[in-house]
């Protein structure tokens, strides 16, 4: 089970240090070049979307079906293993928030710069031709 928080961890990662890359200033002559590579992969890093929304239901089934632990029911540890599984889902759903926010960040970004690079040759196309 803890594979699937491993990928998701460096997909998200992964995302993350593209998009530092992409907006970082001075990058300007690694650019093109960061720009392809972010736009190849981010249709193999689409693959991390519906493994996110699997793992949402996931998380809301083990919500679900836990079991209670109220009043004198149960022991101490009993509580802690509770409150500890309950932290869990908790941090994994902000995992799987980041994951998909980094995606959709990173994606509105490479279309950005890819545009303004594609107004910029054409606006020099203009200053050529006068």
């Amino acid at each position: 089970m803890a594979l699937e928080w491993v990928v998701v961890g460096y997909a998200a990662g992964a995302e993350a240090i593209m998009l530092l890359l992409l907006t970082l200033p001075g990058l300007d002559r690694l650019r093109k070049g960061l720009v392809a590579v972010t736009r190849n992969a981010l249709k193999p890093l689409f693959s991390v979307v519906p493994f996110c929304l699997f793992l949402i239901m996931a998380i809301y089934w083990k919500y679900e079906t836990m079991p209670c632990c109220r009043g004198r029911s149960c022991t101490p540890t009993e509580f802690l293993r509770h409150q500890k599984s309950i932290m869990k889902s908790q941090r994994n759903a902000l995992l799987i928030a980041a994951v998909l926010i980094f995606y959709w960040l990173l994606f509105s970004v490479t279309n950005l710069v890819l545009r303004f690079e594609q107004l910029k040759a054409h606006v020099e196309k203009l200053k050529n031709d006068d």
